[in-house]
Formats: C-alpha cells, sequence, structure tokens
C-alpha cells in the first residue's frame, strides 16, 4: 500500500525540515505533499532546503487555516492511505507505523492516535479539560466512544477521507472530519501514542476561539445526521 502524507505548514521554519527528514526517514512506500499556508516567516527557506525529502509543495499566497491547507493537499494524493503530520515536533513521525498497521492489516479504515489512552504528564490540565469536554460532546452528539476527537493524528483509507463534504477552513477540521466519518457509520480505531506538547511561546497557534467553532461545527454537523445509527468506536 502506498502512503499519502499531508504536512500543513504554516510558520514552522525552525521544526519542519526537521520533521520532512523524520517522515522521510519512515520505512513506507509513500509521498510527501507539504501545503505552505501562506507562511510568512523562514518556512518557504526551509521547504527549499528539505525538497529533497519531499513530493510535492504548495505555496499559498494567503493564509486559509490548517483546514483549508488540508484540503489543498488531498488534491495532490495518489496513495491508498492518507496520514496528516503537523509541521511541529508534537508527534513524532517513528509512530506512523503503528498508526497504519490496522489499515494495512484490514482491521481499520480510520485510525486515531489517541493522546489520553496512557498517562502522559506533560499535557497541561487545561489541554486535557478542554479535550474531554470537546471529545464528550462529540461522543454524545454522535454515539461514539473516543477518547481524544482533537488529536492531530488520523489516518484515513484515501477513498473515505476523499467522500467527505469538507468545509474547514481553520482547526475545525478535527471535529468536521469525525463528525463527518461518524455521520457515516464510519469506526474510527483509537490507539495510544506518545504527545511532547509546545506552549504559545513555543509556536503553538491553537487559541480559545477555536473552541468554540468546534462546538458550532459539531451541533451543525448532528444536524445533517442521518437516521443510521453510528456503530461503536473500537480501541487497542
Amino acid at each position: 500500500m502506498k502512503l499519502s502524507i499531508i504536512v500543513p505548514v504554516y510558520n514552522e521554519e525552525l521544526t519542519i525540515a526537521a520533521v520532512l527528514r523524520a517522515v522521510a526517514d519512515t520505512p513506507t512506500e509513500k509521498e510527501i505533499i507539504v501545503v505552505n499556508d501562506g507562511s510568512t516567516d523562514g518556512t518557504k527557506g526551509a521547504l527549499e532546503s528539505a525538497r529533497p525529502y519531499v513530493t510535492h509543495i504548495h505555496h499559498a499566497t494567503v493564509n486559509g487555516g490548517k483546514g483549508a491547507a488540508i484540503r489543498t493537499g488531498l488534491k495532490y494524493v495518489s496513495g491508498d492511505i492518507v496520514l496528516i503530520q503537523d509541521a511541529d515536533l508534537e508527534l513524532d513521525p517513528r509512530q506512523h507505523a503503528a498508526l497504519l498497521q490496522p489499515i494495512m492489516e484490514g482491521r481499520a479504515n480510520v485510525v486515531y492516535g489517541s493522546r489520553f489512552l496512557k498517562p502522559n504528564p506533560l499535557i497541561p490540565t487545561k489541554t486535557v479539560w478542554a479535550n474531554r469536554f470537546l471529545t464528550g460532546l462529540t461522543n454524545l452528539l454522535f454515539g461514539s466512544r473516543l477518547t481524544d476527537m482533537e488529536t492531530a493524528f488520523k489516518a484515513f483509507r484515501t477513498e473515505i477521507i476523499c467522500s467527505l463534504p469538507l468545509t474547514c477552513r481553520r482547526f475545525e477540521f478535527e471535529p468536521e472530519v469525525t463528525a463527518e466519518l461518524l455521520r457515516r457509520g464510519q469506526q474510527i480505531l483509537e490507539i495510544p501514542v506518545d504527545y511532547r506538547p509546545r506552549t504559545t511561546d513555543e509556536g503553538k497557534k491553537i487559541r480559545p476561539r477555536d473552541g468554540l467553532i468546534a462546538i458550532w461545527t459539531l451541533l451543525k454537523c448532528r444536524v445533517r445526521l442521518s437516521r443510521r445509527a453510528a456503530p461503536s468506536e473500537i480501541q487497542i
């Protein structure tokens, strides 16, 4: 199976080259698609130095947001599986194999890397509670049993992710893609992953208003819910 890795990047000149090297080192047949989402720092130069690792680079002229960057990246995929890899170092690409294994073995079509299936004292309390609320709301609205809806580590069979009517522009990609999957009765398998959170000073971009947008996104998708009941999620 061929893997398509989409790397949305905005103002990550300090980490993007290291991320791409790590992604390139993973022992999987793959293409690496980078969407530079209108970066205003030295990201473009860093991407040029990392070009040997990359299959395709798309430079957006303005910042459209993470969701817009991922939707752009989906236009270029040619693999059987799509994996999203953030351009920071919070989630180590060396965990790709564990994320992909259930799909490659035919046990799942969608896999999320959960940051909360094993203890992690590095995660700030406010992050834990914000995630519990948003994931709990997802479970309440869609009858699921997820532990980490907001994880950035997501892998999908290509035909599934490309069939979803995504309209997201910013960080609402996470709730929208999850809600649309559950609306269609897709099972989401979670596996535990290691996570090293960074601070706002280190470049973390998500803000409290993005939580409000996530709530609105979940409610909007719930209104469109079909009458079919979503099956329970699986955890390993």
